[in-house]
């Protein structure tokens, strides 16, 4: 096929422009992959740079260094000596107070009259029937002679024999209608107050004098009802007297089993036995340590941080810091109890956490 001189032409120049193309685009090419070379360059540069800055804008912080340790869980309550034995004796039956036999500080014995209320009708009526009850003996002791000598019938020995015992019995029943009149000491031990004075109107139940041993003390206290299954028997407490700049660490002796359900509390109790420096209604404070781990890792509870994913602290990871998601146990004395997110070793931040994100640059005071 032969082809025109014109279709040659513009064959020809087609050829050109696309060689023109062709050469356009490669020279595109190179001239970008140089830009981005620029860029990268820039790049580097200002990252080097901002690296600097950061570096220099390190926020200070303090750590410390976890390790195991002893950690001891108390419940603190206020308590109180008492004693099994602090008693206020009383009279049995009202009346004027006639005399008082001891003082305060005067050690008694059981059964012991500490003071008399004025009895005296009592008194008078048991004057006449002493006389009756002497003429009844006699004359029963007259009725069994002449019975022994076969003298009289036995009906008259009955009866002098009946009327006698009768008399012995009321004069018994007037005694001890009497001896409630007097107020006597129900244990052994110190008096600790005189709560009346001659002249006084004494009732039962109310002013009379106290009497304590301090034989039997114990230290004893009220614990809400959240507390029960958490403390039991034998468990160590500690008794601190800040009057006495003293402590006794012992055991718990008693708890009590039921909730009372007025209180809503129930009863724990510290059996003391003798001791000269302790004092019925003294306060003190009891520890009672209910959770003991001696491998425990703890943080204090003032860098714990409450967030929406939950609780965190900051532990430094070289010159970063970073977050660490923590489960927390028990608490006390300003320490927490950390069972997961922390290990033996990690340096935790207890200064400067609170500007603080993760990642972010820290220099370690």
């Amino acid at each position: 096929m032969r082809l025109t001189g014109s279709l040659i032409l513009s064959m020809l120049l087609l050829a050109a422009c696309g060689s023109n193309q062709s050469g356009d685009k490669a020279t595109q090419l190179k001239k970008l992959k140089q830009e981005r070379s620029d860029i990268d360059q820039k790049i580097s540069k200002l990252e080097a740079e901002v690296g600097r800055n950061n570096g220099a804008k390190a926020i200070p912080v303090s750590i410390l260094t976890l390790e195991p340790q002893q950690f001891v869980s108390t419940i603190n309550i206020q308590a109180s000596i008492t004693g099994d034995e602090n008693v206020l004796a009383t009279p049995q039956a009202p009346g004027v107070v006639k005399a008082i036999s001891v003082s305060a500080g005067e050690r008694v014995s059981k059964g012991q009259t500490l003071a008399t209320l004025d009895a005296s009708a009592l008194q008078q009526q048991l004057q006449a029937m002493d006389a009756q009850l002497n003429l009844a003996k006699t004359l029963y002791e007259k009725q069994q002679k002449l019975w022994a000598q076969n003298i009289g019938t036995q009906v008259q020995l009955l009866q002098s024999k009946t009327q006698y015992e009768s008399l012995q019995s009321q004069r018994n029943a007037l005694a001890a209608q009497r001896d409630m009149y007097t107020i006597k000491s129900p244990i052994s031990g110190v008096v600790d107050a005189v709560n009346i004075k001659v002249g006084d109107m004494a009732s039962p139940g109310t002013l009379g004098i106290r009497v304590l041993s301090k034989d039997k003390l114990k230290a004893l206290a009220n614990l809400g009802e959240n507390y029960i299954g958490k403390v039991s028997q034998g468990d160590v407490v500690t008794l601190v007297f800040p009057d006495l700049n003293d402590s006794f660490r012992t055991k718990l002796s008693y708890v009590a089993q039921s909730v009372d359900p007025i209180s809503r509390a129930f009863n724990v109790e510290v059996r003391l036995g003798t001791n000269n420096r302790l004092h019925p209604n003294m306060s003190c404070k009891m520890k009672i340590a209910n959770y003991e781990n001696n491998k425990a890792l703890l943080v204090p509870v003032s860098i714990i941080q409450n967030t929406s994913d939950g609780n965190i602290v900051f532990i430094a990871d070289g010159n970063k810091a970073k977050s660490v998601k923590v489960e927390i146990g028990k608490t006390a004395n300003g320490m927490s109890e950390i069972l997961n997110g922390l290990k033996d070793g990690d340096k935790i931040i207890t200064a400067g956490f609170e500007d603080l994100d993760d990642g972010e640059p820290i220099a370690i005071q």
